[in-house]
């Protein structure tokens, strides 16, 4: 799996990791709207929280290893 960073567009995260959806959903950064993703960075799209740096690669460190749990979780 390519790690995720705050410059990946939320396009790419959702269409390669559709489980990432839920994952930031739960953490009130929604990347889908009306059936389509944000238009931008996922760094921008958390920025939009009022999120800080620190904050923000927290959140992408535990969304990767979230995702990097399912796919190795057997039947993924």
């Amino acid at each position: 799996m390519a790690e995720i960073t705050l410059a990946m567009p939320v396009e790419v995260l959702v269409t390669a990791h559709p489980a990432a959806i839920g994952f930031l959903a739960e953490r009130g950064v929604l990347c889908v709207v009306c059936g389509e993703p944000f238009w931008g960075t996922l760094g921008e799209l958390i920025a939009q929280k009022g999120l800080d740096t620190v904050q923000s690669q927290q959140m992408v460190t535990e969304l990767n290893a979230f995702l990097q749990e399912r796919e190795s979780a057997p039947g993924s």
